[in-house]
């Protein structure tokens, strides 16, 4: 594996929840680099040392509400 794509979304109470895609693995920080540290943790303590992915990403959603 190379890569593993993390979508990221702020949560209502303040803070970053994250989920990997395709593997189920989820965490949550209250800054962004705490977040990232997160993540980092998470891939870890799931994969097994040399199986896990050389690059992690972040994909950052927002969901924005509008009146009509």
């Amino acid at each position: 594996m190379t890569e593993l794509i993390f979508v990221v979304e702020e949560r209502e109470e303040g803070g970053y929840r994250a989920r990997a895609l395709g593997e189920s693995i989820f965490t949550e920080g209250d800054t962004l680099a705490e977040l990232r540290e997160m993540v980092r943790d998470a891939v870890r303590c799931h994969f097994d040392e040399h199986e896990g992915p050389s690059v992690i990403r972040l994909h950052f959603t927002r969901d924005e509400v509008l009146a009509a």
